[in-house]
């Protein structure tokens, strides 16, 4: 009898919906090893901003802020990983919120041209003295496909967006249509398991990020940012610098805008980033979801394969019955 391919588990979420303690869990009920699918956990030094769990997690501080990360090299250190851990008998559990790295891993990205940092320079220079949105509108009249799935304030990936076409003249778009392929890593020889978590009600999740983020300031998170903005080797144009929370107290920091407002803007963007995180969940296919409530339970609606669950179990419980159902799992 043939083997059965090895599991690969994918956790997914917005940003504070509890997939990181939910993963915790699961690792420590099973022969699982966690993988982290996140942007800012890659780097040195950004630790109470992003949320760095305690947990081992591989993928995590594996670059210093000075340095770039690509979803490219995402998916090729996790092909890596992963391989790794199955060979030792356990299965690999992928966690995290960068969507765009999931991607790359499951699906594989296009080939693009290589970062152009003049044409990003210039770019950023127009944004600063005319707006995002204008950038935004830039790359609507010539890319309308990539515009329409890239928020007017998402700088980094307008800027990306728009530097492709004018590095190449060939619009995102074709270079996503024509490079679209397959991978051929981990994720095509594994028995693939998508979850994401995210409570019911939005309005839940907004407090659970405002509750987030007055705790990491009390732990000190303005200390962390100043810390890194007293490197003369770092800067705001940087991607480590650009997650979510670092960039408005580095603004701050910089005696752009008050700290009261720096702390508005940071939860707005944290805000947005998880409205983002939903929208590219919305449409993943082959995903199962666990619907939270209040308290963090499983909320009234949510069911399993197996059936209708009871509401206030634990995400644990149904995200085990799930795995089992699917996965063959065992404790």
């Amino acid at each position: 009898m043939a083997l059965a391919a090895p599991l690969l588990i994918c956790l997914m979420g917005p940003t504070a919906s509890g997939k990181t303690d939910l993963a915790i869990n699961l690792a420590r009920q099973l022969d699982c090893e966690l993988i982290s699918v996140d942007s800012a956990l890659v780097y040195r030094g950004l630790d109470i901003g992003s949320a760095k769990p305690d947990f081992p997690h591989h993928l995590i501080n594996i670059r210093d802020p000075a340095e770039a990360y690509s979803a490219a090299e995402f998916a090729t250190d996790a092909d890596t990983v992963v391989a790794d851990i199955v060979a030792r008998g356990k299965t690999p559990l992928l966690v995290g919120g960068s969507m765009l790295y999931f991607k790359a891993f499951l699906e594989g990205l296009a080939e693009m041209p290589p970062a152009d940092l003049a044409l990003r320079q210039a770019i950023e220079a127009e944004a600063a003295a005319l707006g995002w949105p204008s950038i935004h509108q830039q790359l609507l009249r010539v890319d309308p496909e990539a515009a329409s799935r890239i928020h007017p304030q998402h700088s980094q990936r307008l800027s990306r967006a728009l530097e492709v076409y004018r590095a190449s003249g060939k619009t995102l778009t074709e270079w996503q249509r024509d490079g679209a392929g397959g991978r051929q890593g981990a994720a095509a020889y594994c028995r693939v398991v998508q979850i994401a978590i995210c409570p019911a009600d939005r309005a839940v999740l907004h407090r659970r990020i405002e509750r987030r983020f007055a705790a990491m300031m009390a732990s000190g998170l303005l200390a962390e940012v100043r810390a890194l903005w007293q490197r003369p080797d770092l800067h705001e144009g940087l991607p480590a610098m650009r997650a979510v929370g670092y960039r408005q107290l580095w603004r701050h920091l910089a005696g752009e805008s008050s700290l009261q407002d720096a702390v508005a803007a940071a939860l707005a963007a944290t805000r947005q980033l998880a409205k983002r995180q939903l929208t590219w969940l919305r449409k993943w296919p082959d995903l199962k979801w666990i619907y939270t409530d209040h308290d963090g339970n499983v909320a009234e609606d949510a069911t399993t394969a197996a059936g209708q669950c009871a509401p206030g179990e634990a995400p644990l419980g149904l995200a085990m019955t799930y795995l089992q159902a699917r996965g063959g799992l065992s404790r």
